[in-house]
């Protein structure tokens, strides 16, 4: 036994001597003959070596106090038990600076002791196992050897980086009023963000301070125009790196709407087409996709609405009613921003109804006596006095017969009214005829018509039965001058 420790105290000896031997970076082409804690078998594992560090908490406190890094050990002790080793190879062919360890802990004669700058100049990689203890924004990368259980320090590095700035904003492009996303979600080691938007003059008009937990703000404006925003991002030191970042967007300005009518006083229109004509609007920064117009009467019930999808955005409408209306448009954009529904997209007019049209009338015709066949044509005016409901006829004309002497041709005239019931009219008056043979004499008729119209555009027509009965004298009996007609009338 005592020949035993007498050769470990000259090997400690020459170790340490062959260490002091070196300037600045010693090194060390053996692993596992001073070590700092005993361990079992070959390659202990991971946990054997954390229950190790466990027992020998008051040997590495010293070693940390050797190092200088006593400030260190605290946090060594708490995240080792957590943090996860990783399997690493040491080259002894590497650079230099991932060789070479700033410390290591290990014993000789009991007592820990602890080497500076050590190089590793095996023939061999040491293998290794590496944990990283964080202190103060840096990461302290220590190893274990395997089956050594030294502790070395291996290197430091910045455990913050600098902060990488990213900005993604979504739309680029938005209505008035309507958000931006703001995210800067995406920058990396960003503790703290700051956005700030800026109008085209360069003025600032909004800013936001933003953090890793809250990385994401939602933003409106009610002015169009261009816009930049600039951010920057700053780690947990603070520190603020690069450029920063920075993006545009654009809120949509409005259509323009432009709205005209074919006519505003609208003299007889019922019946005819009036042009709504939206497509003088514009947009200045898009294009207009859809106009919507809309009637509506004088007490603001709506008439009728068209929607026009694509260009020229007119519409063509017929009134069957007369009345003051009111047009309206709306234009929207390719954005969906609208605009309309007042002036100059709000127009009123008025559509009045034509009362006095030429009339002309043609038929057949049977005058009593034998119910002789004639051809007859009235052409007159036709009055309307209240349109739809009643009119005022007055027509003149003649008749032709179909067989000869005694029947010869005559004249008739009427002055009825006219009621109408939907497409169907039945009316009355007086009238006149001139002898329908050579033996008779004319007179004054009273007048009997039924009809129903059956055209409506362009022309209006119907076809009508008409009795003429004679107001009855010495010398014109019912029996004797009553004429029936069936006949087609035509309005104009």
């Amino acid at each position: 036994m005592k020949a035993n420790r007498i050769v470990s105290l000259a090997l400690a000896i020459v170790f340490l001597t062959s260490l002091a031997g070196f300037a600045e970076t010693k090194k060390i082409d053996t692993m596992g003959k001073y070590t700092f804690a005993r361990v079992r078998g070959s390659v202990p594992t991971e946990g054997v070596m954390k229950m190790l560090v466990d027992k020998y908490a008051a040997d590495i406190k010293t070693g940390f106090e050797m190092a200088g890094h006593s400030d260190l050990y605290e946090p060594f002790m708490a995240q080792i038990a957590a943090v996860a080793f990783t399997d690493m190879s040491i080259d002894p062919n590497a650079a230099p600076a991932d060789k070479t360890f700033q410390w290591m802990l290990f014993r000789s004669q009991g007592k820990v002791k602890l080497v500076r700058d050590l190089e590793w100049a095996g023939l061999k990689p040491l293998e290794v196992y590496a944990f990283k203890v964080t202190k103060d924004f840096k990461n302290y990368w220590f190893v274990i050897p395997k089956p050594c259980g030294n502790i070395a320090l291996f290197k430091v590095e910045d455990a913050i980086p600098p902060a990488v700035c990213d900005l993604k904003v979504t739309p680029a492009k938005a209505n008035a009023n309507e958000p931006f996303t703001i995210d800067m979600s995406g920058s990396q080691y960003a503790d703290a963000m700051k956005v700030t938007i800026l109008d085209a003059a360069g003025a600032a008009i909004a800013s936001k301070d933003l953090t890793a937990a809250a990385p994401v703000w939602q933003w409106a404006y009610d002015k169009p125009g261009d816009y930049s925003i600039k951010a920057s991002a700053s780690n947990a030191r603070g520190e603020v790196t690069g450029p920063g970042c920075e993006a545009r967007i654009h809120i949509n300005f409005p259509p323009v709407c432009a709205l005209t009518v074919s006519c505003t006083e609208c003299k007889d229109f019922v019946g005819k087409p009036i042009v709504f004509d939206a497509s003088g609007s514009n947009d200045p920064d898009g294009s207009i996709v859809k106009a919507a117009f809309e009637v509506t009467d004088e007490d603001g019930r709506v008439v009728d609405a068209f929607m026009k999808n694509e260009a020229p955005f007119i519409w063509e409408k017929v009134f069957e009613e007369p009345g003051s209306y009111v047009v309206t448009v709306t234009v929207f954009d390719d954005m969906g921003a609208s605009y309309g529904a007042v002036e100059p997209c709000r127009i009123p007019f008025t559509v009045t109804q034509k009362r006095l049209f030429p009339i002309v009338e043609f038929g057949s015709l049977m005058a009593r006596g034998t119910y002789t066949g004639y051809i007859f044509a009235r052409a007159g005016i036709l009055y309307k006095i209240t349109p739809d409901v009643l009119d005022f006829i007055l027509t003149a004309g003649g008749a032709i017969p179909s067989r000869g002497e005694p029947w010869t041709a005559f004249i008739m005239g009427n002055a009825l009214l006219s009621v109408h019931a939907g497409p169907a009219f039945f009316g009355g008056g007086i009238g006149f005829s001139t002898k329908e043979q050579t033996t008779r004499k004319g007179g004054i008729d009273l007048v009997a018509q039924v009809g129903v119209d059956v055209l409506k555009k362009p022309v209006t027509g119907g076809i009508f039965t008409e009795l003429r009965a004679p107001v009855i004298t010495p010398d014109r009996s019912f029996d004797e001058h009553h004429k029936l007609l069936l006949g087609f009338r035509l309005l104009f």
